[in-house]
């Protein structure tokens, strides 16, 4: 059997740990857009295999028109019937039997991202590297990064950058 993949989070935050409004919207994230500025997130997509995400991330996805994980394997865990679309795959389960599967389908590399999903993946002890993009906003509601009740994760920081916009980015890797 393969080795089980390195699943990775690469998310943004408010300073106060929201990574969405109440609603999902997304619209804060705009303060730090900069011409020609990724903040790293193309080099990191690039060595992505596959995406595990959560049924609401998907939902919010689907909103933003133009499909953005496109050629990219995108598995959604959801316990809510859904419409196909080519390249997702619908699932129900704990995150170990899914990366035991996606081992054997030789992935290597799994992002992970929806705040339910990074939970569950957090609570299995399946995250390998964290990235965190703390943007300059304190937002006071939302849905939460980290909703408590995770178990303790020492972190090894890798990175730590900022940038005029006032973003600052946090790489961390699990120790």
């Amino acid at each position: 059997m393969s080795a089980r993949p390195q699943c990775s989070v690469y998310i943004a935050t408010s300073v106060d740990g929201y990574i969405a409004r109440l609603d999902g919207s997304l619209d804060w994230l705009a303060r730090v857009e900069a011409e020609g500025e990724d903040y790293g997130y193309a080099s990191f997509f690039a060595g992505v295999d596959v995406l595990v995400i959560g049924r609401n991330t998907y939902d919010t996805v689907l909103g933003f028109g133009q499909w953005p994980y496109a050629g990219k394997r995108c598995v959604v865990l959801t316990n809510r019937p859904a419409a196909p679309r080519d390249g997702v795959e619908f699932v129900a389960g704990e995150p170990g039997p899914l990366l035991e599967r996606l081992a054997q389908e030789d992935a290597r590399h799994v992002y992970v991202d929806g705040g339910a999903v990074i939970q569950q993946f957090l609570a299995a002890r399946r995250i390998d590297a964290l990235t965190l993009s703390v943007i300059p906003i304190v937002l006071g509601s939302g849905i939460r990064l980290f909703a408590g009740g995770e178990p303790e994760l020492d972190l090894k920081l890798v990175e730590c950058r900022s940038w005029p916009t006032g973003l600052v980015q946090l790489r961390y890797r699990a120790g």
